[in-house]
C-alpha cells in the first residue's frame, strides 16, 4: 500500500518537531542533571517520533499488517504517556 504523500509529510513534520522538543528536554536534563527532563524527553520521543518510525519505516520494511502497525503505534503512545506521567513525580 502506497501512503498518501500529504499524510507522510505531516507525519514527518510531527516527528521532526517532536524530535526537536525531545532534544530540548534532553539538553535540559544534561544542563541541570534533571531526571524529570530525561524522562520527559523519552516520553516525547515515544509520542512523536517512534510512531512515525513504526508506521512509515518499520511497517513497510517488515511488511506489518495494518493491525500490527496500529498495535506498534499504540504501544509507542502508551509508553510515551507513561513516561510523561512519570516525569510529573
Amino acid at each position: 500500500m502506497i501512503p498518501d504523500p500529504v499524510t507522510t509529510v505531516v507525519a514527518a513534520a510531527t516527528a521532526i518537531v517532536g524530535g526537536y522538543v525531545a532534544f530540548l528536554a534532553y539538553r535540559g536534563y544534561r544542563r541541570n542533571d534533571s531526571e524529570t527532563m530525561r524522562v520527559l524527553a523519552v516520553g516525547v520521543l515515544f509520542i512523536a517520533v517512534v510512531p512515525f518510525l513504526v508506521s512509515q519505516v518499520l511497517a513497510p520494511v517488515l511488511r506489518f499488517s495494518d493491525a500490527q502497525a496500529i498495535l506498534g503505534v499504540t504501544v509507542a503512545h502508551t509508553v510515551g504517556l507513561v513516561a510523561i506521567y512519570r516525569s510529573f513525580d
